[in-house]
């Protein structure tokens, strides 16, 4: 998919220079950001939710069977 981004002349001269540096194409450069950003945004979310069940008193294995025999 493309998509139109307006990004500043020194920004893009810094892109160019950084982009010859580490042989890739400046769009390669600009992808590899976004994924790196985007990792970083979905490490903290999953982070945020991880030990949720840490101050129950049942074991979530025993609460899951416990659940499923009320079906």
């Amino acid at each position: 998919m493309r998509t139109l981004v307006d990004i500043g002349d020194p920004e893009v001269k810094a892109l160019d220079r950084l982009a010859q540096r580490e042989k890739m194409s400046r769009a390669a450069l600009i992808r590899k950001a976004i994924n790196d950003f985007l990792a970083r945004n979905n490490a903290d979310i999953e982070a945020e939710a991880f030990g949720l069940w840490g101050d129950r008193k049942i074991d979530g294995l025993a609460y899951q069977e416990n659940m499923r025999r009320e079906w």
